[in-house]
């Protein structure tokens, strides 16, 4: 008889909590034993190696090692893998969860991943390849770096306005730039903005190099063709798309356009029971990346005139086949459509862009797995965010 014997982690960086299970039908699990060890895979080789001994030489069994994704990444995976060892990272939010549980340990969570791992009660994370998850730092480490300098231009602003000077106009362009460096203040408050002036200059150069970088890794022959496609949508350029593609990796994973919008967190929830319905923001239980980068692009969508094309829209779509365009045009339209729609029906304007989102991220679905003729069918026939 084959014995399926399940190890739940949880993983910390100063502990492993280590849980091997064994599910038994009619009857509770059996547990072959609880450990706390150092965070080391090694540590888990051995406690496995161990409980083979115990099991006996002649069992006919199977053993996986399951943990909660985290901190680690993907590091304890590879490691394991590497030793042979069947591994799987479980996605949170997808994870069965015990109600009314007050007491929370890591004996306890390592006790319900192994449960979770027994009975199926989990998603398994995707597990991206080397160049990808590479390419997804890069782009990452660039995105914390723009958030940075967007800190510290505030800084820069409630600095000089501290001090009874405020600039009129649109901030952040040459002129405001310049007017900061001609401010006329005491020298110890010059020398000050000198230095922060100093540092935003710094900032910008690093982000224009790795913007540049950024060109030059989506124009390599494995990225290329599906960073092009992606152009073709509004709000949608190089660094968006390239993000899109490195972090969802196979989009043929997901079997339709809601069920990638789920997986960024963009699905309304709802909590209805008898014939009270009602219905929730967006469930924000996802990759948080890839959803603000699609909620930023929702935002320049969302402006314009309704069927209008930029020079610059039409230069990322020149040279893509006829069928790509009519669908990124398609969408464009749509998308732009349904935003005034909502605006009109009163919708507060975050939820309307939230919806966007939503249905934007369906189109990215149906372009990246060749459903573009069916537009109106499989890859966007969703429901709006907020109505159902």
């Amino acid at each position: 008889m084959n014995r399926i014997i399940k190890i739940g982690m949880d993983v910390h960086s100063t502990n492993y909590t280590l849980c091997a299970m064994e599910p038994t039908i009619g009857s509770e699990d059996r547990i072959f034993g609880e450990i706390q060890v150092a965070p080391d895979y090694k540590e888990v080789v051995c406690f496995i190696e161990s409980l083979k001994m115990k099991l006996g030489p002649y069992d006919d069994y199977s053993i996986e090692c399951g943990y909660e994704a985290g901190c680690l990444g993907y590091t304890l995976y590879h490691q394991l893998t590497n030793a042979g060892l069947k591994c799987v990272i479980l996605a949170p939010t997808t994870m069965l969860t015990q109600q009314g549980q007050r007491v929370k340990t890591d004996k306890r969570d390592a006790r319900l991943i192994a449960q979770c791992l027994c009975y199926g009660g989990y998603h398994a994370v995707y597990i991206p390849t080397g160049e990808d998850d590479a390419v997804k730092e890069y782009l990452r480490m660039r995105d914390d770096h723009k958030l940075a300098l967007k800190k510290l231009k505030q800084q820069i602003n409630a600095f000089v306005l501290r001090h009874g000077h405020q600039y009129v106009g649109t901030k952040w362009t040459i002129k405001h730039v310049i007017w900061l460096n001609k401010l006329e203040l005491d020298p110890m408050y010059r020398e000050t903005l000198n230095e922060y002036m100093a540092s935003y200059e710094e900032q910008e150069a690093k982000i224009e190099r790795y913007d540049k970088r950024i060109e030059e890794i989506a124009a390599e022959e494995r990225y290329q063709e599906n960073v092009k496609k992606l152009g073709c949508f509004l709000g949608i350029r190089t660094h968006t798309a390239l993000s899109l593609i490195v972090e969802t990796g196979d989009f043929k994973r997901f079997a339709k356009g809601n069920t990638y919008a789920a997986f960024l967190g963009l699905a309304p929830g709802e909590h209805s029971s008898s014939t009270n319905v009602n219905r929730l923001g967006i469930s924000k239980a996802g990759n948080t990346h890839l959803r603000c980068l699609l909620i930023e692009s929702s935002k320049g969508i969302c402006k314009g005139a309704i069927g209008h094309k930029s020079k610059e829209l039409r230069s990322r779509q020149n040279g893509q086949a006829a069928d790509v365009i009519a669908y990124a045009d398609k969408a464009n339209t749509r998308l732009r459509s349904k935003h005034y729609k909502m605006i009109r029906h009163g919708k507060k304007k975050n939820v309307a862009v939230a919806a966007v989102a939503r249905e934007l991220a369906c189109f990215i679905w149906g372009m990246m797995t060749g459903n573009i003729s069916v537009a109106g069918s499989t890859g966007t026939s969703v429901p709006a965010v907020g109505q159902g």
